[in-house]
């Protein structure tokens, strides 16, 4: 939901045409399968940035690893 609210209020502050006014228009609209489309890239989008920013953490830090220790 970060990602769509920050699209969403970068695009009207600039006055910009993209996914995010896409996706609250539809709502407007009630235009369903564009609803679930755009939940759906920003779902994707949101998935792809968790990963990538666990790797560049790995990158970064070569003592952080994902390894599961017995306590």
């Amino acid at each position: 939901s970060a990602f769509f609210t920050g699209s969403l209020l970068i695009e009207n502050i600039f006055s910009l045409d993209g996914l995010g006014l896409l996706g609250f228009k539809s709502v407007i609209d009630r235009d369903y399968p564009v609803v679930f489309a755009t939940l759906y890239i920003f779902s994707l989008l949101g998935l792809f940035v968790g990963l990538l920013s666990d790797l560049i953490y790995t990158w970064v830090d070569p003592r952080i690893d994902f390894e599961r220790r017995d306590i």
